[in-house]
């Protein structure tokens, strides 16, 4: 698909900028789903010139459904104050009369609405559990001193040691 040159909205703050932008833009129309969907998530991080791509891609009557999907995508992702610009743009594509618009921007919009899903609890980790029928280590009593069993330690050594 040919695109039109992008006029500059004068946002930009340097020829950097504008390349990006153009970069995002054709990254956009290209064949791969995933190089489509990674620059319409790149787009939500522009502000105003990513709206301005993404809801361009979005109604254009001759953009393909992949990128018109990615280019919803790109409106869900958008953050901060953009997040209830790119909301209004779906709001408007959901009751386009185009029905191809109409239902990417209705899902994209039921996709918005959701809750995230819950957080997985954290694993603990497992205690071993004590044992009380047996102990590990036998314990054996120590005689006192001077039993019978001392008694016939000593007998084996040498008189001269005490």
């Amino acid at each position: 698909m040919k695109l039109e040159k992008r006029i500059p909205s004068g946002r930009e703050k340097d020829q950097a900028a504008i390349e990006l932008l153009d970069r995002l833009r054709e990254q956009l129309y290209c064949s791969n789903i995933t190089v489509i969907r990674r620059s319409a998530f790149n787009l939500s991080w522009l502000q105003e010139d990513g709206l301005d791509i993404l809801k361009e891609a979005l109604f254009m009557e001759e953009s393909p459904r992949k990128t018109k999907c990615a280019a919803a995508y790109g409106l869900r992702k958008m953050r901060g104050r953009m997040k209830k610009k790119a909301r209004e743009v779906l709001l408007e594509g959901s009751q386009s009369t185009n029905p191809e618009i109409a239902e990417i921007c209705s899902n994209a919009l039921k996709v918005m609405d959701q809750k995230p899903a819950p957080a997985r609890p954290k694993p603990r980790p497992k205690r071993r559990k004590k044992h009380h029928k047996q102990p590990r280590l036998e314990i054996r009593e120590i005689p006192p001193r001077g039993t019978a069993a001392n008694k016939t330690r000593r007998a084996g050594r040498p008189a001269n040691h005490k």
